[in-house]
């Protein structure tokens, strides 16, 4: 696959800093997939969120996620784009620079601004893909939690589209941890990935499913929810 940014054009300016969004290779590398980038037409597309591992498709937290979608739905059916710190990465690219080459975990981020900014600048970007893919996708669901998710939703505000964004918020209030620096739990909790696969059984009128966690292959990875 050929570059979205060619090595002779990349930028010194280091990507593992709290100003990772403001990266110019991070914006051209948004703006590139915004404007160039041609998604496929699939029944479902699923939004979930960055992890610090990469490439994203090889973490811990995301071969769960796998485990719940296409324990459901068959792999021609579903387009996993990727959201969050790294802008928006359909999976196909997520091995590409700079998407797999920064190491700054928004999460942890306690700067007012930066985190202002980086909701502003997200949920921009997500209505500019969800207008661009108007005509791709019969559902969507976006699998996310704090700020993460306040982007999708003032997203979803901005265009005419549906989106089902989960776990649901009658959940996300039982799992709170308010002793925690971050209160939300992990979206790797089985009563998270539960209204997940709800979500995928509903979009695609098939059976609920029971979600079960196996413990040998339910660690967590240090995500940027996991604080």
């Amino acid at each position: 696959m050929k570059p979205i940014i060619p090595e002779d054009e990349r930028s010194k300016e280091p990507l593992d800093t709290d100003r990772v969004i403001y990266h110019p290779d991070m914006i051209r590398a948004n703006e590139w997939v915004l404007n160039e980038y041609e998604a496929p037409y699939k029944e479902l597309c699923i939004f979930v969120p960055c992890a610090k591992r990469k490439p994203y498709h090889e973490s811990p937290s995301h071969k769960k996620f796998d485990r719940i979608i296409f324990g459901i739905a068959k792999p021609e059916d579903v387009h996993i784009v990727t959201f969050g710190t790294c802008g928006i990465t359909p999976r196909e690219l997520d091995t590409q620079y700079p998407f797999m080459h920064y190491s700054f975990m928004m999460g942890k981020c306690n700067v007012a601004k930066i985190k202002r900014d980086f909701i502003k600048m997200e949920s921009e970007r997500l209505a500019a893909y969800l207008e661009k893919t108007r005509d791709n996708y019969k559902h969507r669901i976006a699998y996310c939690i704090g700020d993460f998710r306040t982007a999708m939703e003032k997203a979803v505000e901005m265009v005419d589209i549906e989106v089902d964004i989960v776990p649901k918020e009658s959940t996300i209030q039982k799992m709170i941890q308010p002793d925690k620096p971050f209160i939300y739990n992990s979206l790797s909790s089985r009563e998270y990935l539960q209204d997940f696969s709800d979500a995928i059984t509903d979009a695609l009128k098939l059976p609920g499913r029971k979600v079960g966690l196996k413990e040998d292959i339910s660690v967590d990875d240090t995500d940027w929810y996991l604080l």
